[in-house]
């Protein structure tokens, strides 16, 4: 499970603040990249805390009650990314710029930008603080986890409400991964404005429409 032992490591206490920095759909054929932020207490881990693990290790029910409990009790930002910016500037940039603005919100809420933000992989997003990166950072990192829970979470919101005004392509269950229903229903309904038009399938099915 993972703890805070490298938010430690690195300083985070009363004086130096470590906040955990993750993303969700970087992968999807539609919808935004979501980032999250989340600072959590450097000293004893309450009990809201417990179970906290990578968002893709835990069930639908069991995110969701924990997001309720992280947004309940410890600082936290989100970002978004849109369609639109993943294909201006590509879904790598797309996450930075995403990570980047759920640290500023983090930043609003407490009243100070972080000391340094603790991103999950290999490589870090610019920002106004230190930056740290640590692979499947998720799995080890608890404020990474619960940033992978709210980031999570809220791109599942999103896709759930794109679906129904979208009906057809099952983001409610696929949130815009490339299901074969998915890719399906693009091949037969066609691309919406949702649909990220730089990624391959479809580019490809909008290639076919011209």
């Amino acid at each position: 499970m993972p703890d805070l032992s490298h938010e430690l490591r690195l300083g985070h206490g009363p004086d130096f603040h470590v906040c955990g920095v993750d993303e969700a759909g970087r992968g999807p054929l539609a919808g935004p990249v979501v980032a999250g932020a989340v600072l959590l207490p450097h000293d004893v881990i309450p009990g809201w805390c417990d179970g906290i693990n990578d968002s893709k290790q835990v069930k639908q029910a069991q995110r969701e009650a924990m997001f309720a409990r992280i947004i309940a009790n410890a600082p936290y930002g989100v970002g978004i990314a849109s369609v639109e910016e993943i294909d201006t500037v590509n879904i790598l940039q797309a996450t930075f710029l995403a990570m980047a603005r759920a640290v500023d919100e983090l930043a609003r809420k407490v009243g100070r930008m972080p000391s340094l933000a603790l991103i999950d992989g290999n490589r870090p997003p610019k920002l106004s603080c230190r930056t740290e990166t640590l692979v499947e950072g998720d799995a080890l990192s608890l404020s990474i986890a619960a940033a992978s829970i709210v980031a999570k979470v809220t791109r599942d919101k999103i896709m759930g409400q794109l679906a129904v005004q979208y009906p057809g392509y099952g983001w409610e269950r696929n949130q815009g991964y490339g299901t074969a229903t998915h890719r399906a229903a693009i091949k037969s309904l066609g691309p919406t404005p949702h649909h990220r038009r730089s990624f391959a399938p479809v580019s490809e099915q909008l290639s076919l429409t011209l």
